[in-house]
């Protein structure tokens, strides 16, 4: 059985949530009203695109490919939530078959040796940019096929396909940058990890005999596992925040599902 979607979330990311419980940002109540947040992020040009969208002189214009396939809003709904899984399942245990997911690879938990601190976190580095380059050209399929169902439907559904679509060109180098950070406070997690296993290496190398092995509190995988888990729950927590406007999008197409059940074609 399809399991439901949860229901689109703007003000309780799970993304902040697991940054703040691992201490990695310091959680700070905002303030600030979110219409003027966006105002400030916005350029004239940004603003006037906005505007237009908001204040259409014609009617909005159907947009998106032709030859979408015809979906109910149930339908879209458990699309939607199959393309979630398969990127769930990647990020935890590979692309299921049949998905068309590249398989990212977590990098093996051994160290190789003699560790340079200054490299040792690349190779996580890579696994965490290529999922989430993944993540993002998926995302933004899913998302244009949601807008191209509504851009099809209601008048109001229209217009919100077509200020979702501006949206998403607004917010997407921004969005871009910011989701970037993630992987930064995960090298700064790894980094002090590191220091402190290369400390207990050499305090217990001077009190060891020669040859003899080191303690499995100081083996690289006593340490490292609880960081290679938190990466992969920070790319789940990362999916939310990505998935959070086409939710959105697909609750929209839900409300206005046709009450004799007939289908929405494109």
């Amino acid at each position: 059985m399809t399991r439901a979607l949860p229901r689109a979330n703007t003000h309780n990311s799970r993304l902040l949530r697991f940054l703040n419980e691992n201490a990695m940002i310091e959680a700070v109540p905002t303030s600030e009203d979110v219409g003027q947040k966006l105002g400030d992020w916005l350029d004239f040009r940004q603003a006037i695109a906005l505007h237009a969208v908001l204040n259409p002189d014609t009617p909005i214009q159907a947009t998106g490919p032709s030859r979408t396939p015809a979906l109910t809003p149930d339908g879209l709904r458990q699309h939607v939530t199959k393309v979630r899984a398969s990127l769930e399942q990647s990020i935890l245990h590979g692309p299921p078959p049949g998905s068309e997911l590249t398989r990212i690879d977590m990098p093996p938990p051994e160290l190789n040796e003699p560790i340079e601190p200054k490299t040792a976190f690349e190779p996580y580095r890579r696994f965490q940019a290529a999922h989430q380059r993944q993540m993002e050209s998926v995302v933004r399929t899913l998302r244009s096929q949601v807008r191209a169902q509504l851009a099809k439907s209601t008048t109001a559904l229209q217009q919100l396909a077509a200020l979702d679509a501006t949206f998403e060109s607004i917010l997407s180098e921004r969005e871009a940058v910011l989701l970037g950070k993630v992987s930064r406070l995960l090298e700064k997690r790894f980094a002090q990890g590191l220091k402190q296993h290369l400390k207990k290496q050499a305090d217990l190398a001077t009190d060891s005999a020669p040859n003899e092995a080191l303690p499995s509190a100081v083996q690289p995988l006593a340490w490292l596992m609880p960081i290679r888990q938190a990466m992969r729950t920070a790319l789940l927590a990362e999916l939310d925040t990505r998935l959070q406007p086409t939710l959105g999008l697909v609750e929209a197409f839900h409300a206005q599902k046709p009450q004799n059940n007939e289908t929405l074609f494109l």
